[in-house]
């Protein structure tokens, strides 16, 4: 592929196809279009489509306009043997059938498969809102394929490094939680706040959370902020409690084990230094709390 083709390519699906400055379209001479007529029965599916669902009232819908307008803007092809292999306009060629159309419009490339892939990515990453997990697979594919880094691939589609590298880490969460994607349930906002959880159980957990409460992602941002804070006191109060119980003396734990004994609730010394500490008393109900005052006040 050349350089010219790269840099066309993440400028979006129209500079790739050749089209200039103003929208005029380069020339056949040029060397890479020529448009045409062909029967739809000529063209066959393209392999490296990305999309995997496509809806079925947004098909009809553009069936009923192409029945009163036509189809207005050529599919992109290329010819394989005696057929055409569809590069762009999978949609177009649905409805176009759904309508009863037997020729529709074409624009014939000369693509290899690596530009062919691209181009396919492009049109749906542009124009169709891919889902998230759609375009996870297919960038993990094609990284594989290719061998290039996300990096590359970034260039390739005029998108950041970071927006790549998140996407095909969706593929690194629990397969309930990615099936949730697909489903349109959460969204990447919120695949990206669960990715930072680290624990595929607690992910699968508050994924599912996310869907029963309708969170959204400003919420699940709020909730996990306050679940690492509760955390992270838990972790002091634990660490401090386990500096606590290495400085009690055999002593010190006899009169705690005594006193919890006694008065039947949660009794704890909490030694700080040599001659400093607290003592903590819990209390379950109103009952506890009366019987301890009055112990204490004898």
């Amino acid at each position: 592929m050349t350089t010219d083709t790269k840099s066309r390519l993440g400028r979006g699906l129209n500079a790739l196809l050749g089209e200039g400055a103003h929208g005029e379209h380069i020339s056949a001479e040029e060397g890479t279009r020529n448009d045409q007529v062909l029967a739809v029965d000529q063209i066959v599916p393209n392999p490296y489509q990305p999309r995997k669902n496509f809806d079925d009232d947004e098909i009809g819908q553009l069936s009923e306009s192409i029945k009163i307008h036509g189809v207005l803007q050529p599919l992109v092809v290329r010819q394989v043997g005696n057929e055409y292999q569809l590069i762009a306009g999978e949609r177009r060629l649905r409805a176009a059938k759904l309508a009863g159309l037997t020729t529709v419009p074409v624009r014939v490339m000369t693509f290899d498969d690596q530009q062919i892939w691209e181009a396919s990515l492009v049109e749906n990453i542009q124009r169709t809102d891919l889902n998230p997990l759609e375009k996870a697979q297919s960038f993990r594919k094609y990284l594989d394929t290719y061998q290039v880094s996300q990096e590359v691939l970034a260039q390739r589609l005029g998108l950041d490094r970071s927006t790549v590298t998140s996407i095909v880490n969706l593929l690194l969460l629990p397969n309930d939680v990615q099936e949730l994607i697909r489903q349109g349930q959460i969204s990447l906002g919120h695949a990206k706040l669960l990715k930072g959880l680290n624990d595929p159980i607690k992910q699968s957990a508050i994924a599912k959370e996310v869907v029963a409460k309708g969170l959204s992602v400003k919420a699940l941002e709020l909730m996990l902020k306050q679940q690492r804070a509760e955390a992270e006191a838990k972790a002091a109060q634990e660490a401090f409690r386990e500096e606590t119980i290495s400085m009690k003396t055999a002593h010190v734990i006899s009169i705690e084990n005594e006193l919890r004994s006694r008065l039947a609730v949660r009794f704890e010394i909490r030694v700080k230094d040599k001659d400093k500490g607290q003592i903590v008393i819990g209390f379950e109900n109103n009952d506890d709390f009366e019987r301890i005052i009055e112990a204490l006040r004898r």
